[in-house]
């Protein structure tokens, strides 16, 4: 942060101005002094390294309310310390209603004008954080590079010259070629080996169609087309580059993402507008790929948890759900597991959407008992631990996903697929194996936690409960359309997808005078243009081909030997567990998932083996908030309220999700695939 504070001090008292002045000059304040009003409005536009404004009452030019007025409507986060010769209950009622930071008398000790200098300075920084403004930082050279939270020049830079390179650079070889392969014919004795066979649209390209012409055909803008009709080389190419773009925005994406480069919602918005600008899709698609199901799902249970948090139903679904948590270790050893097998059945967004709340409950429970007014690492602990185990139900049923599905009906092309009941039994024995060494891990990780907290989670949401009272309508309203909405997403799901039935209940609960508008507006909406963005980036990998490409690259990195009998099922896993954490769950089983199951049968492998290896792994998403609708969920409701800070962090994502994503893969590789998966056996293709 600057090393010194700069105040624009304004007040026609000429003696007043300059002793006030030298006194905050000596408390190593730089001070600007200005006797009229209309200067002082003027030197806060132009002088953004302002830091507070302290402003008489009544100085000629314009009234201390005028210049507040103008100075909020310019630099919002800018603390306003107002003084007054001939001060009223009245006057500060108005000022503070206006935005006044403090009302002061002339009269007052200068050091109590000092001290509310200080304060305000720490307010600004407050504030800043809860509008997502970039914090002021160092004057060196590199410390401006560098940045501060939301604003990192470097990072923005890096992020073009990807763009640009993608842009100016030639497109591979490879890619062009892999973009002009035509698709083989229905009866063609080597389909599985098909070019194009883990192209997302595979199924629907023509026989001799190639991912180029198809792109151009139904994706391509007017320019595409004219490429194409120049010919089919030059329409490779220029599909490739535009592959190649996405790639590029991929990384550039995560690289803001992962250092707070942009505000999360600006980052969606620059892939917008990448994909506007380059071409990438039609105009229509573009908007269409940041509009999809999930991204709608996302918003409506964000909403909902808005009202059952309000309500607080939240806390009477605890008393249930948190019942046997008395201390940490119950919370990793028994909570998590037995709330891992519930997201295999039941959607982990909806589980986090009513648990989230109520750990938030317990936390604060714990900080109160300890007299404490923030313990970081303790909330990392639930929260991520929530995250975590959310993500780790993933395999244990068909209905824990879109991802389950599509592999479902991967393995239908080539076989026969698994019922319900046979993926329990190669699905199920992963979940509670794989969340007990979550629990180990985050009890090694977090050992003074565990060992040196006391957790209550019962008694906090018990006590909380009593003096609530009984149920009152609007408790019970939301519960009854919370039970509604699941009903559908269990009955109607595959019609109405996972957004319908949500939107209805929303629709229901304001009808009944439960759901307020202003619940919708609060809604933390840079999550939802947080996952949003992600949407539209893993739409344009996969229409590009660019998903194709990158799959097909780190296949043809491994040595033959690593691909043959189970080492093609690890190999398999960890390609889609590395990608899930880049794209949606479900495209990446449908862009790695034709990849590796047709590669089943040369490698003397089941299908099956390696269908569920590539789906189970893609439910590893740990190590980014963009990973999963969990993650946004959980990253978007665990703020500071007094300062709107995020208190979980990417940082932290990012360096125990690595931890548990290599867990993860120790229990999908030596208890599953090495273990009870070959007790099991698989049935004859």
């Amino acid at each position: 942060m600057s090393a010194r504070v700069k105040v624009l001090l304004v007040d026609d008292d000429a003696v007043y101005r300059a002793a006030l002045g030298a006194r905050l000059r000596t408390a190593a304040y730089e001070v600007i002094e200005t006797g009229d009003g209309q200067e002082a409005v003027r030197l806060v536009r132009s002088d953004r390294k302002l830091d507070i404004v302290v402003v008489e009452l009544a100085p000629p030019g314009l009234d201390g309310g005028e210049i507040l007025g103008e100075i909020k409507k310019f630099r919002p986060e800018l603390p306003v310390l107002v003084l007054t010769g001939s001060g009223s209950v009245a006057s500060a009622m108005d000022m503070g209603s206006r935005g006044a930071y403090r009302y002061l008398e002339k009269t007052a000790d200068i050091g109590l004008i000092v001290d509310a200098l200080a304060e305000a300075r720490h307010e600004k920084l407050r504030t800043m954080a809860r509008h997502d403004m970039a914090l002021p930082t160092l004057a060196s050279a590199r410390a401006r590079l560098w940045g501060g939270h939301n604003h990192r020049p470097v990072v923005v830079i890096l992020g073009m010259v990807l763009l640009a390179a993608a842009y100016v650079l030639p497109p591979p070889a490879g890619l062009v070629a892999l973009l002009g392969a035509p698709k083989s014919a229905p009866d063609a004795v080597a389909a599985t080996g098909d070019a194009a066979a883990g192209y997302a649209e595979y199924r629907e390209m023509a026989p001799g169609e190639s991912i180029a012409s198809r792109y151009v055909r139904q994706h391509g803008t007017a320019a595409d087309r004219e490429e194409g009709a120049r010919g089919s080389a030059a329409a490779n190419a220029a599909v490739a580059r535009k592959a190649m773009l996405m790639v590029a925005l991929l990384l550039a994406a995560a690289m803001f993402w992962a250092t707070g480069a942009v505000p999360i919602g600006i980052t969606a918005i620059f892939v917008a507008a990448v994909l506007y600008a380059f071409g990438i899709m039609r105009p229509d698609q573009v908007a269409q790929a940041f509009a999809k199901d999930s991204v709608v799902f996302i918003f409506g249970v964000l909403a909902l948890s808005r009202v059952i948090t309000r309500t607080g139903l939240n806390r009477r679904l605890g008393m249930v759900l948190l019942a046997p948590v008395r201390s940490l270790p119950l919370f990793l050893f028994l909570f998590l597991p037995v709330y891992a097998l519930a997201c295999s059945f039941i959607s982990e967004s909806v589980l986090v959407a009513v648990v989230m709340p109520l750990l938030l409950v317990v936390h604060g429970a714990s900080l109160r008992e300890r007299g404490l007014d923030q313990d970081r690492r303790l909330l990392v602990l639930l929260a991520l631990g929530l995250c975590f185990a959310s993500n780790l139900g993933g395999p244990g049923s068909p209905a824990a996903g879109a991802r389950n599905a599509v592999m479902i009906g991967i393995l239908e092309e080539y076989g026969r697929a698994p019922s319900f009941v046979e993926w329990l039994r190669y699905g199920l024995p992963f979940v509670p194996v794989a969340t007990l060494l979550l629990g180990a891990y985050l009890a090694i990780a977090f050992r003074k936690s565990v060992f040196g907290v006391r957790l209550n989670a019962a008694a906090a949401i018990r006590r909380t409960a009593v003096t609530m009272g009984p149920a009152n309508r609007e408790e019970r309203l939301t519960a009854l359309v919370f039970g509604g909405v699941i009903l559908l997403w269990i009955a109607a799901g595959p019609r109405m997808g996972m957004g319908g039935p949500i939107l209805l209940g929303l629709v229901a609960l304001n009808l009944l005078q439960v759901l307020k508008w202003r619940d919708v507006i609060r809604i933390p909406w840079e999550v939802v243009f947080l996952y949003a963005g992600a949407s539209a980036i893993g739409k344009g990998l996969a229409a590009t081909g660019g998903a194709l490409y990158l799959a097909e690259s780190a296949v043809g990195l491994l040595p033959d030997a690593w691909l043959q009998g189970s080492g093609l099922t690890m190999i398999a896993a960890l390609l889609s567990g590395v990608t899930t954490n880049f794209m949606s769950d479900g495209a990446t089983v449908a862009a790695v998932g034709p990849i590796t199951v047709p590669m089943a049968g040369a490698a003397a492998q089941h299908p099956w083996a390696v269908g569920f290896a590539t789906a189970f792994a893609s439910s590893f998403a740990h190590m980014l908030i963009i990973g999963t609708p969990s993650n946004a969920m959980v990253y978007a409701m665990c703020r500071d309220p007094a300062t709107g800070r995020h208190l979980v962090t990417q940082r932290d994502f990012l360096r125990h999700g690595a931890a548990v994503f290599v867990l993860s893969f120790a229990a999908l590789w030596f208890w599953t695939v090495l273990g009870y998966w070959r007790w099991l056996g698989f049935p004859a293709p």
